[in-house]
């Protein structure tokens, strides 16, 4: 229970700290926009919007420089390198990188939700104080382009103006449009049932965040939401100049300090600052994976197994890999674009690597026909990686238990084989003594997977039983418990890991790991 704990109390400790920062940000800039000076006459206008729609823009920022960290697969793959030094915890923080992803597009919807409406209010209050005719300070203000270019508060200057004409014509109403339309569909498209059915789906739409962050850059460049500039904000206090800027047609002969009118500027555009480095990064990170999936792959063989699984043995130039990593598959042939995560089956200690893929889907069927109808020409494939996963750390460990369901048994194919090349060395430096395998029976010779003969266990094991199986053999060991499987057998393995650890430091203590792609 106390490593339980301990990961839980980690990662809730990162959950927390996000969550901080966004409450931060949002509550600094709201009271920002709705008590600074310089923003007196604009509240006189849109009233609390302003400070609904500018706090959860920075939130949005914020939020936005987040979204793509926990995807670039080549910086999570060198920071697992460099933290093989680190704390178990630490490292497997690494592993919920698609966790926080989903979390940070959730918090994404929520603020552009929050946004929008803000500023659909704030719309319909400048144009309501555009056609204004009482004298009122929003209708004043809202007239002050007429005075000069600089005096300008209320972006709407006719009356025949709508808010859907500056919606969709305006740079920030078009552009906001533009990225709200693409974050529904990244989100509606990533729920689990499209991507387990629809891969195909989820992958296009998927690629709209190019256009979101297009989008985003040039969204505030226009500078319609303004405020008093600080020489104008010295010379016309609005505290003591309002009150007259609604009776200059009144004071025709006015000699007073506040007989100036107000001058106004647009805030800033601030996107880009935020989002500059992650781009960057991200970017580099493209271009790193687009190189290295234009060297050659040489299939040098091709077996079909039953229940239609397609075995690849690959071979390229420079290609190092380690148990329980993944590539990126794409087939030409089949796809310019669709690039599709596959786990290696290949021992380090072999002179190739492989994968398994079984027929789920367009893309899957495809190649798998393509394949079995290849005759002297064989198909050209492009792979991109290796890239790490929680599996790696599967040697660090005194005993392993590893759980796969269905497909999800080929992370351990390369674990497996490379646990008994090494015991084939006499590898000195491999701690794990013990590895459980619970997964599906093959009715061949050699299991199809990972072609050892020791066949895998048939059936659903009682996971009580075998918990407290491994606890009593082992009652001093720290076990490392992985999964590639769906979410509901996650759910039972980690309490499981829970209700057996033993919160004396010395005992037996099970570390809950899951292959996430």
């Amino acid at each position: 229970m106390g490593n339980w704990l301990v990961n839980h109390w980690f990662s809730a400790a990162v959950v927390v700290t996000w969550l901080g920062i966004n409450i931060f940000l949002f509550t600094y800039y709201f009271l920002f926009f709705d008590r600074d000076e310089r923003y007196f006459y604009t509240r006189a206008i849109l009233g609390s919007a302003l400070a609904w729609a500018r706090a959860s823009a920075k939130c949005l920022n914020f939020n936005s420089m987040l979204i793509l960290l926990p995807v670039c697969r080549n910086l999570l793959s060198f920071l697992r390198g460099t933290c093989s030094c680190c704390r178990r915890t630490l490292r497997k923080q690494l592993d919920h990188n698609l966790t926080f992803h989903k979390l940070v597009a959730y918090a994404l919807a929520l603020l552009t939700a929050v946004h929008t409406i803000a500023h659909l209010f704030n719309l319909e209050r400048y144009n309501r104080s555009q056609q204004a005719t009482d004298g009122s300070l929003p209708a004043v203000l809202s007239k002050l382009h007429l005075q000069g270019s600089n005096k300008w508060l209320n972006p709407i200057h006719s009356n025949q103006t709508t808010v859907e004409y500056v919606a969709f014509t305006t740079i920030p109403g078009l552009t906001g449009v533009i990225i709200t339309l693409a974050l529904i569909l990244m989100v509606t498209s990533s729920t689990e049932f499209i991507r387990r059915n629809y891969f195909e789906v989820f992958w296009y739409t998927h690629h709209l965040f190019l256009i979101y962050f297009a989008g985003l850059v040039i969204h505030g460049i226009a500078g319609l939401v303004r405020g008093q500039t600080e020489e104008s904000l010295k010379e016309v206090h609005p505290h003591q100049c309002a009150q007259y800027l609604t009776q200059k047609d009144k004071d025709r002969h006015c000699s007073h300090s506040c007989c100036k009118d107000p001058e106004f500027g647009s805030i800033p555009a601030e996107s880009w600052k935020w989002v500059l480095a992650p781009v960057l990064l991200y970017i580099f990170e493209r271009i790193l994976r687009v190189w290295r999936a234009r060297q050659k792959v040489v299939v040098t063989k091709v077996v079909m197994h039953p229940a239609r699984v397609l075995e690849l043995q690959m071979q390229k130039k420079g290609f190092r890999m380690e148990v329980g990593q993944y590539i990126f598959v794409n087939c030409p042939a089949i796809s310019l674009l669709e690039w599709h995560p596959f786990t290696l089956t290949s021992a380090p200690e072999e002179d190739f690597f492989s994968i398994h893929i079984r027929a789920a889907g367009d893309w899957t069927e495809r190649l798998i026909d393509t394949f079995q109808k290849q005759t002297l020409e064989m198909p050209k494939i492009e792979v991109d990686g290796p890239f790490g996963t929680a599996s790696e750390d599967v040697f660090q460990y005194e005993v392993a238990m590893l759980v796969g369901a269905g497909i999800g048994v080929t992370p351990f194919a390369s674990i497996l084989k490379s646990l008994w090349y090494k015991f084939q060395q006499g590898d000195q430096t491999l701690k794990t003594k013990k590895a459980n395998n619970v997964a599906l029976r093959f009715d061949t010779a050699v299991d199809t997977v990972t072609g050892l003969r020791h066949k895998t266990i048939f059936g659903r094991p009682m996971w009580n039983s075998e918990f407290t199986a491994v606890a009593a053999a082992h009652p001093r060991s720290v076990v490392g418990v992985f999964l590639c499987g769906p979410g509901a057998l996650a759910k039972s393995l980690q309490k499981s890991c829970h209700q057996h650890s033993s919160l004396d430091p010395r005992k037996v203590k099970f570390y809950f790991n899951k292959e996430n792609f």
